[in-house]
């Protein structure tokens, strides 16, 4: 208790005011020197807090939003690795479907054929071919459309039968902007636009 008493003492006979003269320090009571080393302690402790703490903290939030990137981005890359097999026989077999569209577009030395085809067919259904035409072709992006303009004379059961034949034929043939004109007689005149595409070759033509 007496030291405790003393510490206390020396505590209330101490005056403030001293702590404004460094130079009396060596003779400031221990209490005073012990509470200044706890004060000045507890200050460095706060100021590296603020200072370098904080700052490993906002490094260390940075870190883990990269981690979850990188995580992401790996689980993706994993999950592509083992899906591969399965995604180049989707390209093969998307290589496969397109090389047979390839085949059913004619080659600019077979449109020729592809019109006396078109005649046949509609020969065959029973109509009259009064005018088939090549038309001007229309160059599209990543193809060329070759329209074929068509006057036919017929019935309804004979357009029906050259449209179903059209369909059926190899090369790919679409129809387009038909109109149907009454006759004097009980024929039919009508006029229809078939389309068939040919692939348009960027380097080819480079």
């Amino acid at each position: 208790m007496s030291v405790i008493t003393n510490l206390v003492t020396d505590l209330q006979k101490f005056d403030w005011a001293d702590l404004q003269d460094l130079d009396t320090m060596g003779v400031w009571p221990s209490p005073v020197k012990a509470i200044i080393v706890i004060v000045v302690f507890s200050g460095c402790l706060a100021a590296g807090y603020f200072f370098h703490v904080q700052n490993l903290q906002s490094a260390l939030a940075t870190s883990t939003a990269e981690e979850i990137t990188i995580r992401a981005e790996f689980e993706a890359k994993a999950f592509l690795a083992s899906n591969l097999e399965e995604y180049r026989a989707q390209t093969l077999e998307m290589e496969e479907s397109f090389t047979e569209l390839l085949r059913q577009l004619p080659s600019a030395t077979e449109v020729p054929g592809l019109v006396d085809d078109v005649t046949d067919t509609g020969e065959g259904s029973g109509l009259e071919i009064s005018n088939i035409a090549l038309a001007e072709e229309a160059v599209r992006e990543f193809y060329i459309e070759l329209p074929i303009d068509i006057d036919v004379v017929g019935d309804y059961h004979d357009f029906g039968s050259f449209v179903s034949g059209l369909a059926s034929l190899d090369r790919i043939v679409t129809l387009h902007d038909f109109t149907i004109q009454s006759r004097s007689d009980t024929y039919l005149n009508m006029s229809i636009v078939a389309k068939t595409y040919r692939y348009k070759d960027v380097d080819a033509e480079l």
